[in-house]
């Protein structure tokens, strides 16, 4: 039995269909990758998964039970934490008492919510930040805290949705090595993501939506040199480089 099984998923918005009747499996431990182009449902199938929409048919199963139409909280202490594109911290809280809301999702006791949020932020290198506004972070500091609220949660499964968007090479390097060591930690990972480089470099496994519809499937290696991703999504510039 895989650690999420997602059979059929479809949802309309007014007749526009953005997820067409979608088949994923993701297995526990692994970090599996969704690319695609602007519009093919990627951020609806997150959405879908985590409660935040109710599909039209279809339905997805953690751990064997059916969580369909599960609200984004009872999703949540069942273990499923996502990230968002667009990041909106409590802009005049603290680092610290931002990552403390993530953890009292968990923990009722003050003294244990701050506990816990500042081993999310020694982990995520946030502590000389530890301290500062949400408003006043960089970009790179500010996607670190939404990881560190999710992390807070202590999920089983965590979903990024883009969370390396806006950020320079070395940025981008840094934060592949810390997905990285987010996965031995024991967390699977689905990673929505652009950056071709670290979708290609963290996925075990990589799923292709178009319009809505699962394209396509398989490894890193398997994904770069398929010619419906290539015409779809990669271009024929980048099949080129693989040869």
């Amino acid at each position: 039995m895989s650690l999420i099984e997602i059979n059929g998923l479809t949802k309309n918005f007014g007749g526009l269909l953005a997820v067409d009747h979608v088949d994923i499996k993701v297995e526990t431990g692994e970090i599996l990758g969704i690319i695609g182009p602007n519009g093919a449902g990627k951020t609806t199938v997150f959405n879908l998964i985590t409660g935040f929409f109710t599909p039209d048919e279809g339905n997805v199963r953690f751990q064997g039970e059916d969580i369909t139409g599960f609200s984004p909280q009872k999703t949540c202490h069942k273990g499923i934490t996502r990230t968002f594109q667009l990041i909106k911290p409590f802009g005049d809280m603290t680092t610290l008492e931002n990552v403390m809301i993530g953890a009292f999702s968990r923990s009722r006791k003050l003294t244990q919510a701050r506990k816990e949020s500042e081993e999310v932020i020694e982990f995520l290198g946030l502590r000389a930040k530890r301290d500062s506004l949400a408003k006043n972070l960089t970009i790179e500091d500010r996607k670190r805290l939404e990881l560190a609220r999710a992390l807070a949660t202590q999920p089983r499964v965590l979903l990024l949705d883009e969370v390396m968007a806006g950020l320079n090479p070395k940025e981008t390097t840094e934060a592949i090595h810390l997905i990285k060591q987010i996965q031995s930690r024991g967390i699977t990972l689905l990673v929505i993501e652009h950056v071709m480089r670290a979708i290609m470099t963290l996925s075990n496994r990589i799923v292709m939506l178009n319009y809505g519809k699962k394209i396509t499937e398989g490894t890193p290696k398997e994904i770069s040199t398929d010619e419906k991703v290539i015409k779809a999504y990669l271009g024929e510039k980048y099949g080129q480089t693989r040869h």
